[in-house]
């Protein structure tokens, strides 16, 4: 991902993202994860550690403001939710399918004559319903993870305390978002999932970059922003009031997160060359890729034999879900325009979002607006007072 301090020309997306159409759906298919036999994934993290002798709070007044609101901020997983209500995960999946939900379909009409789903019935299509929850949890549980390794190094790398000392509540939280939603997995549904590969790469891309300002702007830009907007769809569209009330905890959390990546970028991009921002832009397209392709759900097929072939066929047909996940990025294009990656230089990542269909998204509400509303105090006490 390092370039030279000369580069100045395009890369393709052959070089970005390994394929020249971004819209292959048989290349994005034909990536399923795997867990390796060990149980563990190991990424080479040659990053520098950073002492400051600069102890001075609040130097930087609006990380030091995020600073003291994280501190209010905090709630406890294990006693904060309702964890003894019952889930009937089987009954849900039902209704969603009575509802017309089909898993990683959209759309319940598409074409489906020559592949496994034509046959299907309702049995398979509750399973599939099923299988997705499930899948859609594990992402998000093990994104979760990414984030705490990467705030983690945030703590380590970036230069200014007010920074530090933000990061570290942050890795507080992202401990705590990976216990609540893997002891949902766990207790409430029917299984996990391996990490989804395309999800895989780009954490493994972001963990592996020495620079401490790659580390924000590929988790807690890219990474933290389209889950924040996922969060926020699931909230809304789940009956469940345990995951409802999980979910909207967690995304309490989040906003926070990216405000956090937005106020620390916004100091050093504007010091950087035309090289350097180039490369942060290119790397912010990769990332955008990478999260719309792990979306296909590709493990889910797989689990239930339906080759990437068959998958892509369908994909391609289902233009509604291709809607719906461009509306992920509603968190992501307005802190890349507040950060200048959308226009500086020749307008490439202008261009290259254009080209994913989600620039129309660029006047949406930023996080740091958004953070700024929330009402003091942790979720648990909002939500007691009912202004959650």
């Amino acid at each position: 991902m390092a370039l030279t301090e000369d580069h100045q020309d395009m890369r393709s997306n052959a070089e970005l993202i390994g394929r020249d159409d971004v819209n292959d759906f048989e290349e994005i298919f034909h990536l399923v994860g795997a867990i390796e036999e060990d149980g563990m994934h190991v990424v080479e993290d040659n990053c520098a550690a950073m002492f400051t002798w600069d102890y001075e709070k609040g130097a930087r007044p609006k990380l030091d403001k995020l600073y003291e609101k994280a501190k209010k901020s905090q709630w406890n997983g294990s006693t904060d939710l309702a964890w003894d209500t019952n889930v009937d995960q089987e009954k849900i999946a039902h209704q969603a399918y009575l509802d017309g939900a089909t898993g990683p379909l959209a759309n319940p009409d598409l074409d489906l004559s020559g592949t496994p789903m034509a046959t299907w019935g309702e049995t398979e299509w509750v399973e599939i319903n099923m299988q997705y929850q499930n899948w859609m949890l594990s992402q998000f549980m093990h994104g979760e993870q990414g984030a705490l390794l990467c705030t983690a190094k945030i703590v380590e790398t970036v230069p200014w305390i007010d920074a530090k000392y933000y990061a570290a509540t942050q890795v507080m939280d992202e401990a705590r978002h990976v216990e609540v939603f893997s002891r949902y997995l766990d207790t409430k549904l029917s299984g996990h999932y391996q990490m989804n590969g395309h999800l895989g790469l780009l954490l493994d891309d972001i963990v592996a970059d020495s620079r401490w300002d790659m580390t924000y702007l590929g988790m807690q830009i890219m990474v933290e922003g389209l889950a924040l907007a996922a969060f926020g769809f699931m909230a809304q569209t789940t009956p469940e009031p345990l995951l409802q009330q999980l979910l909207r905890y967690v995304m309490a959390d989040e906003a926070r997160h990216v405000a956090f990546g937005v106020l620390s970028l916004q100091e050093i991009y504007s010091d950087m060359t035309h090289a350097e921002i180039r490369e942060r832009q290119e790397f912010a397209f990769e990332a955008a890729i990478r999260m719309r392709d792990r979306m296909q759900g590709q493990e889910v097929w797989d689990r239930m034999g339906v080759s990437p072939a068959a998958a892509a066929k369908i994909a391609e047909q289902d233009v509604t879900r291709v809607d719906f996940q461009s509306l992920l990025f509603g968190k992501i294009v307005p802190n890349c325009r507040k950060l200048g990656l959308l226009d500086a230089g020749d307008g490439w990542l202008r261009e290259k979002f254009t080209e994913m269909g989600i620039i129309q998204f660029e006047h949406f509400e930023d996080t740091e607006a958004e953070v700024q509303a929330q009402a003091e105090g942790s979720p648990a006490e909002r939500d007691a007072a009912g202004i959650l």
